[in-house]
């Protein structure tokens, strides 16, 4: 006889997989002891820059059960976002991520359709989704869950597909059946490493964000450091090196979300076009995108770094 917690559990990861998840994982809700004295040598050795939300909710990074009363199971996702079309490239280049919607609001809509699939399968369960949106250590539970391992480069790897994917999580007060984290498969391979354009991955497993491109062009809201300058490789918002470098990215597939396709304009767009760019061009190609978040005068700013 099948028992409640294995049949949920199925449950979830079924529709999950319907709602267009690449993967499902669950693990126990719990500190995670591992994760503790890493975050803490990283704050300390302000590898975070300017992010100081960082330093915020250490507690609650560490342990879903302070963000969600009686929280049990951390539910973790994949969705993918390899693009079919990359942009031209002798164009200034934006993270794949951001080609499409915010990715906020694409996984946001399917994690509210999943909690609301489990409350009406399942009963009464309270939880709460996150998307980025909170302190909660994203990969760290992606790994326990064993969706992947956590690469050289600091993000969730898989065999199957690579890295290009976000990460979310549904908490919930639910008991189900735990997954196990997976085994590492970086072996040797220094590509990630060697390939940083700013050196940001300062020994394997450990990224300074404070040196990462994506920090510089997204994140800083000062002026770019002149010590920096011609070292960007033409990365105006974020930058894909070290997964594009990646050996198990050979395995990305093309993502199936309609809503990650990127704007046409986008993918034709010459390094002229970066520098004419308008205002009013801005928000017509990025009024869903995360490149909002730089604003027309941030993308500006990183654009006239890179000339």
């Amino acid at each position: 006889m099948i028992n409640n917690k294995s049949k949920y559990t199925q449950l979830i990861k079924t529709e999950a997989k319907r709602l267009g998840f690449l993967s499902c994982g669950i693990s126990k809700a719990g500190f995670l002891e591992e994760e503790a004295p890493r975050l803490e040598s990283w704050l300390n050795k302000q590898m975070n820059g300017q992010m100081t939300y960082m330093e915020n909710h250490f507690d609650k990074r560490l342990n879903p059960t302070l963000l969600v009363d009686d929280a049990k199971s951390v539910i973790s996702l994949l969705l993918n976002y390899f693009p079919s079309q990359q942009q031209n490239s002798e164009s200034y280049k934006i993270s794949k991520y951001a080609y499409g919607h915010d990715y906020h609001f694409v996984i946001k809509e399917k994690l509210k359709k999943l909690l609301h699939f489990i409350q009406t399968e399942i009963g009464e369960v309270s939880g709460r989704a996150f998307v980025d949106s909170a302190p909660v250590l994203d990969k760290a539970w992606a790994a326990k869950s064993g969706l992947g391992w956590i690469g050289k480069n600091s993000n969730l790897l898989t065999q199957q597909v690579g890295s290009f994917y976000f990460i979310a999580e549904l908490i919930v007060d639910l008991d189900l059946e735990y997954d196990y984290a997976t085994t590492d498969h970086c072996g040797t391979c220094t590509a990630c490493i060697d390939a940083c354009p700013t050196e940001a991955i300062v020994a394997p497993y450990v990224v300074d964000g404070s040196k990462c491109i994506s920090y510089f062009t997204i994140e800083l809201k000062d002026n770019l450091p002149q010590e920096m300058k011609g070292k960007f490789n033409d990365w105006a918002f974020g930058c894909d090196v070290c997964q594009d470098v990646c050996p198990w990215n050979k395995f990305s597939k093309v993502h199936n979300e309609p809503l990650f396709n990127a704007h046409p304009e986008l993918l034709s767009f010459t390094k002229k076009d970066w520098e004419e760019i308008t205002e009013d061009t801005f928000k017509k190609i990025f009024k869903d995108s995360a490149v909002k978040r730089t604003k027309h005068k941030g993308l500006q700013r990183n654009i006239n770094f890179l000339k």
